[in-house]
């Protein structure tokens, strides 16, 4: 059965890196949670590195701006890994065209900027006109679901579009008010038969780029066995840590707080193990909230 931590001290000793996912973990879309902020520190100040894992389709200096808003201190964290990282290199690449259509919000416009806010060399163009998709996500939100997108999805498909998916998330939580995300997009597109690739978690290339980050931290390579995964969705967070062979913790107040039962405290056991024995997927622990 999976053991149930109180808090992440009980096994932090046995790491020397964090791959921590932001959303669900350490703030809520809204605020940042002080416990998580504060077991983030600890493990900072006991010698370790902290990388944010997220799969954001912002590059990380807009992540970054993004959770500093939210509260988050600068001394929770050393370094940040996104899916929108990932995703940018094979987008200027011209992986997907020189001429893309970006389905998504206003707000993500940062994805076709590099770090220091210069564009990319890619042109956003009318779908008509595109060689390639670029999926953010919702232009709304908070109103809209995949079924407003039939059209643009089934157009886009018709051209035989290729789609880069530049967060695979599908939903997560801002507040109290549950949203769909680029992933729930991209769910819809490969239903229709449309080639979507996609560069955050669970997949290889945001796992590369945090490793590569966490070695210029430590100075040094990063035994496998001392990386820690931490993550609210069962179908990202671990099945990405699965994949790559690192230890995990589940996050379980999150995204799955109802199918575990987990309320002001920890997980409900059985309602925890009925959980991850749908999910085909175990995770090395599991905690209620990050604290």
């Amino acid at each position: 059965m999976t053991p149930i931590l109180s808090s992440l001290s009980e096994i932090a000793h046995r790491y020397d890196v964090l791959y921590c996912d932001l959303w669900g973990c350490l703030h809520n879309g809204v605020a940042v949670y002080p416990d998580a902020v504060a077991a983030l520190q600890s493990f900072r100040a006991g010698g370790g590195s902290v990388v944010l894992l997220t799969n954001s389709p912002r590059p990380r200096v807009s992540v970054k701006a993004q959770i500093a808003a939210l509260g988050a201190p600068d001394d929770c964290w050393d370094d940040i890994a996104s899916s929108g990282d990932a995703a940018q290199a094979a987008l200027a690449n011209g992986q997907f065209g020189s001429r893309v259509f970006h389905l998504g919000p206003d707000r993500d416009i940062t994805f076709f900027q590099d770090e220091t806010g210069a564009p990319l060399p890619i042109e956003r163009v009318a779908i008509e006109e595109a060689e390639g998709v670029v999926c953010t996500g919702l232009y709304d939100d908070r109103t809209e679901t995949p079924e407003d997108y039939r059209l643009i999805l089934a157009t886009a498909k018709a051209r035989g579009l290729k789609m880069l998916c530049a967060n695979p998330d599908v939903i997560v939580d801002v507040g109290d008010k549950r949203i769909y995300c680029a992933g729930a997009l991209a769910e819809a597109y490969a239903a229709l038969g449309g080639a979507v690739f996609y560069f955050g978690k669970p997949h290889p290339p945001i796992y590369d780029l945090a490793r590569r980050r966490a070695e210029a931290l430590r100075g040094r390579a990063v035994d496998p066995l001392r990386i820690l995964c931490i993550g609210d969705g069962i179908a990202t967070d671990v099945k990405g840590a699965v994949a790559e062979d690192l230890d995990s913790v589940l996050v379980t107040g999150g995204l799955a707080a109802e199918d575990t039962k987990t309320h002001d405290a920890n997980p409900d056991a059985d309602a925890l193990a009925t959980f991850l024995d749908r999910a085909a997927l175990t995770p090395t622990a599991a905690i209620g909230f990050l604290r």
